[in-house]
């Protein structure tokens, strides 16, 4: 959710967002009041759906807490903290490293701590880089960011349109591709190929059906307790360590 103590990566006002998406800075959602759809906020728009900027239609009053007062004009956006790589940055750094790719997943993971959590232990775990998706899925924010503790600094986080054809692309690439879902086999009992892709899912929902489907193969943290289920992050991260101590 947008917390308008999160100023550090918001712009806001028309001027500043035209700006921001003219000098091509990287912009992870414009939020625009309902009811502003006209004027120069029309041009600007315009130009952010050009270069696939999801844009989201706000209540005006959420629109005035969010930017804490601000004469926001009717518009906004949040900024990334780093650039977004592409699936390709992260095969190039691989390749850089002389290792097979192995690469995180989150099909719709939405809280920016848990997104955040998962840079931090993919960079940790020697992952070449994650992949989100541009919808429903937290962004590169500030607070993403903080909770990484600076691993977003050093880990390739791409984002694309659809995750279910990125997994297509990435079995063509040679790798492949284990979802972690709780009717999966025993992550012990997993020979982990060498190229891996893990693929992490909502918080609430899992995976999705057309991601889980791709998948080569399905893997569970058995639970010895009477909750069914971790945090994702937290079974990312098992999961992750898993993958790395196979990799030596």
């Amino acid at each position: 959710m947008e917390d308008r103590k999160q100023k550090d990566d918001l712009i806001v006002g028309r001027n500043p967002v035209s700006e921001a998406i003219r000098s091509k800075r990287s912009i992870d959602r414009i939020l625009v009041a309902k009811g502003a759809r006209n004027g120069a906020v029309v041009g600007i728009l315009a130009k952010a759906k050009k270069r696939d900027i999801p844009i989201k239609e706000v209540d005006s009053k959420k629109l005035d807490y969010i930017c804490g007062g601000a004469n926001h004009q009717g518009i906004a956006a949040y900024a990334a903290v780093k650039e977004y790589s592409t699936v390709d940055d992260i095969f190039s750094l691989a390749e850089e490293r002389g290792e097979p790719p192995f690469i995180i997943i989150l099909d719709e993971i939405e809280d920016p701590h848990n997104l955040g959590a998962v840079i931090r232990t993919a960079e940790c775990a020697g992952a070449h880089g994650v992949i989100i998706p541009k919808r429903r899925s937290a962004t590169l924010s500030y607070a993403v960011g903080k909770a990484s503790a600076g691993a977003v600094e050093y880990v390739p986080v791409a984002r694309v349109t659809n995750i279910s054809n990125t997994i297509d692309e990435l079995k063509k690439r040679g790798v492949w591709v284990y979802g972690a879902d709780m009717d999966g086999v025993d992550y012990n009992d997993c020979d982990f190929a060498e190229s891996v892709a893990l693929v992490i899912g909502n918080e609430g929902k899992g995976i999705s059906r057309l991601a889980r489907e791709k998948c080569d193969g399905l893997v569970s943290l058995k639970m010895k307790g009477k909750i069914n289920s971790l945090n994702a992050s937290v079974a990312a991260g098992v999961l992750m360590y898993a993958i790395a101590s196979r990799r030596k």
